[in-house]
Protein backbone atom coordinates (compact mmCIF):
# COMPACT_ATOMS: atom_id res chain seq x y z
CA UNK A 1 0.00 0.00 0.00
CA UNK A 2 1.63 3.52 -1.29
CA UNK A 3 0.63 6.82 0.68
CA UNK A 4 -1.89 8.38 -1.99
CA UNK A 5 -1.16 11.51 -2.83
CA UNK A 6 -3.63 13.13 -4.99
CA UNK A 7 -0.98 16.22 -5.86
CA UNK A 8 1.90 13.05 -6.83
CA UNK A 9 1.60 11.11 -10.20
CA UNK A 10 1.15 7.37 -8.99
CA UNK A 11 4.41 6.09 -10.09
CA UNK A 12 6.04 8.34 -7.92
CA UNK A 13 3.95 7.34 -4.82
CA UNK A 14 5.99 5.61 -1.68
CA UNK A 15 5.12 2.62 0.36
CA UNK A 16 3.16 4.03 3.42
CA UNK A 17 3.70 2.14 6.71
CA UNK A 18 0.86 -0.28 6.33
CA UNK A 19 3.09 -1.10 2.69
CA UNK A 20 6.04 -1.59 4.63
CA UNK A 21 4.40 -3.86 7.10
CA UNK A 22 2.99 -6.04 4.40
CA UNK A 23 6.17 -6.18 2.30
CA UNK A 24 7.22 -7.90 5.66
CA UNK A 25 4.34 -10.29 4.97
CA UNK A 26 5.40 -11.04 1.35
CA UNK A 27 8.76 -11.49 2.11
CA UNK A 28 7.67 -14.26 4.86
CA UNK A 29 5.62 -15.87 2.17
CA UNK A 30 7.94 -15.55 -0.69
CA UNK A 31 10.34 -17.65 1.15
CA UNK A 32 8.47 -20.87 0.83
CA UNK A 33 9.29 -20.09 -2.96
CA UNK A 34 13.09 -19.81 -2.39
CA UNK A 35 13.72 -17.27 -4.88
CA UNK A 36 17.36 -16.35 -5.27
CA UNK A 37 16.78 -12.53 -6.73
CA UNK A 38 14.27 -9.75 -6.23
CA UNK A 39 13.95 -7.40 -9.30
CA UNK A 40 11.92 -4.58 -8.79
CA UNK A 41 10.58 -2.11 -11.35
CA UNK A 42 11.85 1.67 -11.15
CA UNK A 43 9.01 3.16 -9.18
CA UNK A 44 9.52 3.49 -5.49
CA UNK A 45 7.23 1.54 -4.10
CA UNK A 46 7.97 -1.12 -5.66
CA UNK A 47 11.81 -0.80 -5.12
CA UNK A 48 11.04 -0.54 -1.61
CA UNK A 49 9.13 -3.01 -1.55
CA UNK A 50 11.32 -5.09 -2.87
CA UNK A 51 14.53 -3.75 -1.06
CA UNK A 52 12.30 -5.14 2.00
CA UNK A 53 11.73 -8.52 1.27
CA UNK A 54 15.36 -8.70 -0.31
CA UNK A 55 16.59 -7.60 2.85
CA UNK A 56 14.13 -9.64 4.94
CA UNK A 57 15.44 -13.03 2.73
CA UNK A 58 19.05 -12.12 2.77
CA UNK A 59 18.86 -11.77 -1.19
CA UNK A 60 19.85 -9.27 -3.79
CA UNK A 61 17.82 -7.11 -5.51
CA UNK A 62 17.83 -5.42 -8.86
CA UNK A 63 16.20 -2.58 -10.95
CA UNK A 64 14.97 -3.30 -14.19
CA UNK A 65 13.29 -0.70 -16.53
CA UNK A 66 10.68 -1.65 -18.35
CA UNK A 67 8.63 -3.63 -15.46
CA UNK A 68 6.80 -0.33 -14.32
CA UNK A 69 3.03 -0.16 -14.56
CA UNK A 70 1.32 0.81 -17.43
CA UNK A 71 1.98 4.62 -18.34
CA UNK A 72 -1.01 6.50 -16.68
CA UNK A 73 1.38 10.18 -15.64
CA UNK A 74 -0.99 11.92 -17.50
CA UNK A 75 -4.53 10.78 -15.92
CA UNK A 76 -5.40 12.61 -12.65
CA UNK A 77 -6.22 11.31 -9.26
CA UNK A 78 -9.87 9.18 -9.60
CA UNK A 79 -12.05 7.46 -7.35
CA UNK A 80 -11.84 4.13 -7.42
CA UNK A 81 -15.15 3.02 -9.26
CA UNK A 82 -13.81 5.48 -11.86
CA UNK A 83 -10.74 4.15 -12.13
CA UNK A 84 -12.19 0.83 -12.33
CA UNK A 85 -14.48 1.48 -14.91
CA UNK A 86 -11.98 2.75 -16.90
CA UNK A 87 -9.19 -0.19 -16.18
CA UNK A 88 -12.52 -2.37 -17.22
CA UNK A 89 -12.23 -0.46 -21.16
CA UNK A 90 -8.15 -0.77 -20.79
CA UNK A 91 -8.35 -4.43 -20.64
CA UNK A 92 -11.22 -4.75 -23.13
CA UNK A 93 -9.55 -3.06 -25.52
CA UNK A 94 -6.25 -3.12 -25.46
CA UNK A 95 -5.64 -1.96 -29.01
CA UNK A 96 -6.96 1.12 -28.56
CA UNK A 97 -5.70 4.05 -25.93
CA UNK A 98 -8.22 4.62 -23.61
CA UNK A 99 -6.40 5.04 -20.49
CA UNK A 100 -2.45 6.86 -20.00
CA UNK A 101 -0.35 7.31 -22.15
CA UNK A 102 0.14 3.51 -24.00
CA UNK A 103 -2.51 0.90 -25.18
CA UNK A 104 -2.45 -2.45 -23.28
CA UNK A 105 -1.05 -4.00 -26.15
CA UNK A 106 1.18 -1.31 -25.97
CA UNK A 107 2.26 -1.91 -22.47
CA UNK A 108 1.71 -5.31 -22.44
CA UNK A 109 4.80 -5.84 -25.14
CA UNK A 110 7.33 -3.68 -23.06
CA UNK A 111 6.62 -5.59 -19.72
CA UNK A 112 7.05 -8.60 -21.56
CA UNK A 113 10.57 -8.17 -23.26
CA UNK A 114 11.23 -6.75 -19.54
CA UNK A 115 10.20 -10.33 -18.28
CA UNK A 116 12.07 -11.93 -21.39
CA UNK A 117 15.65 -9.61 -20.26
CA UNK A 118 15.37 -10.50 -16.41
CA UNK A 119 14.58 -14.45 -17.46
CA UNK A 120 17.56 -13.93 -19.99
CA UNK A 121 19.94 -12.34 -17.42
CA UNK A 122 19.35 -15.19 -14.56
CA UNK A 123 19.05 -18.74 -16.56
CA UNK A 124 17.43 -21.23 -13.93
CA UNK A 125 17.00 -19.46 -11.02
CA UNK A 126 13.78 -18.27 -8.92
CA UNK A 127 13.17 -14.72 -9.52
CA UNK A 128 10.91 -12.65 -7.53
CA UNK A 129 9.65 -10.09 -9.79
CA UNK A 130 7.91 -7.06 -8.05
CA UNK A 131 5.96 -4.96 -10.38
CA UNK A 132 2.29 -3.41 -10.57
CA UNK A 133 -1.47 -4.80 -11.10
CA UNK A 134 -1.73 -3.79 -14.32
CA UNK A 135 0.95 -4.90 -16.77
CA UNK A 136 0.77 -8.55 -14.20
CA UNK A 137 -2.72 -8.89 -15.01
CA UNK A 138 -1.88 -7.71 -18.75
CA UNK A 139 0.86 -10.40 -18.98
CA UNK A 140 -0.86 -12.91 -16.79
CA UNK A 141 -3.96 -12.63 -18.86
CA UNK A 142 -1.94 -13.44 -22.55
CA UNK A 143 -0.90 -16.75 -21.21
CA UNK A 144 -3.70 -17.94 -19.38
CA UNK A 145 -6.87 -16.96 -20.31
CA UNK A 146 -7.59 -14.83 -17.07
CA UNK A 147 -10.39 -12.53 -17.07
CA UNK A 148 -10.60 -8.60 -16.01
CA UNK A 149 -11.55 -9.58 -12.73
CA UNK A 150 -8.49 -11.09 -12.18
CA UNK A 151 -7.21 -7.51 -12.14
CA UNK A 152 -9.54 -6.48 -9.33
CA UNK A 153 -8.81 -9.66 -7.02
CA UNK A 154 -5.45 -9.04 -7.01
CA UNK A 155 -4.22 -6.90 -3.44
CA UNK A 156 -1.44 -5.09 -2.80
CA UNK A 157 0.11 -7.01 -1.98
CA UNK A 158 -0.11 -10.48 -3.65
CA UNK A 159 1.54 -13.18 -5.44
CA UNK A 160 1.01 -14.85 -8.76
CA UNK A 161 3.49 -17.85 -9.46
CA UNK A 162 4.27 -18.52 -13.03
CA UNK A 163 6.13 -21.82 -14.49
CA UNK A 164 8.51 -21.45 -17.10
CA UNK A 165 8.59 -21.17 -20.15
CA UNK A 166 5.25 -21.55 -20.62
CA UNK A 167 3.98 -18.54 -18.08
CA UNK A 168 1.15 -20.66 -16.97
CA UNK A 169 -0.13 -19.86 -13.82
CA UNK A 170 0.75 -22.02 -10.73
CA UNK A 171 -1.01 -20.21 -7.87
CA UNK A 172 -2.02 -16.80 -6.85
CA UNK A 173 -1.91 -15.65 -3.40
CA UNK A 174 -4.74 -12.32 -3.60
CA UNK A 175 -3.94 -10.90 -0.59
CA UNK A 176 -0.83 -11.82 1.39
CA UNK A 177 -2.74 -11.40 4.70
Amino acid sequence: MPVLDPTTPAPDWHLGERGRALSELLANKLAAYSPDVVVSSVEPKAIETAQIVANRLSLPHEIAEGLHEHDRRNVPFMPLAELEARAAEFFAKPDQLVLGSETGNQAHARFAKAIDRVIEKHPRKNIAIVSHGSVISLFVARNNEMPFDFWKRLGLPSIVVLSLPAMTVEEVIENVE
